[in-house]
């Protein structure tokens, strides 16, 4: 069913109002819409806000559904990487059951669009990608998901993985992924001119991790935008992380931010607690778009995480020390249209002839709403009720 009215919300914290969707798109928005004949959800006068957009994950790699995972691995990447390749094997994890776990309670969040980072390595080869794209076929109705072919445990060091980046973007990978081409493989010059070769030999789009902080994620991010002009893909790259923006050197960084901007290169952030992080406001105002996500959740890499882009967007608002009401708007439009659009997606928003994507939940403004993340009462996806009451109806394996 695509069709529905809304009644009795507050669209954007605004005035009350009802929402009609009809055929999979908003039709209508005003007081007191008759229904004719379409099924009918009361809000109650709860806050109508556009579907959610989880822009940086990894459906492949939660441990959701199994018993606690006891961690004693430190915090060097390499070491963190070996690990997690060892539990995947030791515990048999299958990565179709785990994307639908973790994709699932992220629709109960309110996410009506995933973008997933699927490893591609020369252990698991394409089985996390088959496994992602059965769920993205199942859910379909439910949230649009949208893979990355990731080389978690490095490219250019682990000798079969460009000939399985290859066979992944031939199966239908929609991004082609990087991963920290210093400080994993140890050459940045083969590791990048063979993620935008292989962008351009599929006329796909480039996702790349850059964890490097300082001068050498600076170095990287250089070598990044001279391909990005070289081969006129303004507008079809993104850089997640990006830590190296968050250095204190602003004149360095101002310089980068403004090539960023000049080739329309976008920024997925996950406001990590730990280490440092873009200024979302100084990256909005120079014109860049920018995402948010998870990142990985309950998996080997850490306990913490859950799948909620309204708290992510708290998150960006501690990380960004973002106070003001209007502040913290900018914050959750990160986690929604903002992140949609770093994607090259369409935007949900709550305006006429936009995609029905409505998320339902209370608040007494958007800012309130953010601070709390309450439970949400209701999640549509294109006018088809996806989660209610805080629980996806899609039951998961």
């Amino acid at each position: 069913m695509t069709d529905m009215i809304i009644k009795n919300t507050r669209p954007m914290a605004g005035p009350k109002a009802d929402i009609r969707i009809k055929g999979g798109r908003i039709a209508e928005i005003g007081p007191d819409i008759a229904p004719q004949g379409e099924p009918v959800e009361d809000a109650a006068g709860a806050l109508a806000l556009p579907g959610f957009v989880e822009a940086h994950t990894h459906l492949d790699k939660s441990l959701i559904g199994w018993p606690w995972y006891h961690n004693d691995v430190g915090n060097e990447l390499l070491d963190m990487i070996a690990n997690e390749r060892a539990v995947k094997k030791e515990w048999g994890i299958d990565p179709h059951v785990q994307s639908m776990r973790h994709a699932l309670q992220t629709v109960a969040y309110g996410a009506t669009v995933i973008r997933s980072h699927v490893d591609i390595d020369t252990e698991g080869k394409l089985r996390p990608l088959e496994g992602v794209m059965k769920t993205a076929e199942l859910l379909s109705d439910v949230v649009e998901i949208e893979t990355v072919a990731f080389p978690q445990s490095g490219l250019m060091i682990r000798d079969g993985t460009t000939d399985l980046m290859d066979q992944a973007m031939t199966m239908g990978a929609d991004v082609v992924g990087g991963l920290d081409p210093c400080g994993v493989d140890r050459d940045p010059k083969g590791h990048l001119d063979f993620i935008f070769n292989l962008a351009e030999k599929h006329g796909k789009p480039i996702d790349i991790h850059l964890h490097e902080p300082g001068e050498m994620g600076a170095f990287s991010m250089e070598m990044i935008l001279d391909r990005t002009e070289a081969l006129s893909m303004a507008g079809q790259v993104t850089v997640s992380h990006a830590f190296c923006l968050g250095m204190p050197d602003p004149v360095r960084v101002a310089g980068l931010v403004e090539r960023l901007a000049r080739n329309d290169v976008r920024i997925m952030t996950t406001a990590p607690a730990s280490s440092e992080a873009p200024a979302v406001m100084q990256l909005r105002e120079a014109g860049i778009k920018v995402g948010a996500g998870n990142d990985g959740i309950r998996d080997t890499w850490g306990p913490y995480g859950n799948g909620d882009m309204l708290e992510r967007a708290k998150f960006i608002g501690l990380r960004n020390n973002f106070r003001r009401d209007t502040e913290v708007a900018l914050a959750f439009d990160v986690c929604s249209t903002g992140g949609a659009e770093a994607m090259n997606v369409e935007p949900p928003k709550l305006e006429v002839g936009a995609r029905g994507d409505v998320v339902v939940v209370k608040g007494e403004s958007l800012a309130h709403a953010v601070v709390t993340h309450a439970p949400r009462h209701l999640v549509v996806k294109a006018g088809k009720v996806t989660a209610r009451n805080g629980a996806a109806l899609t039951e998961a394996p």
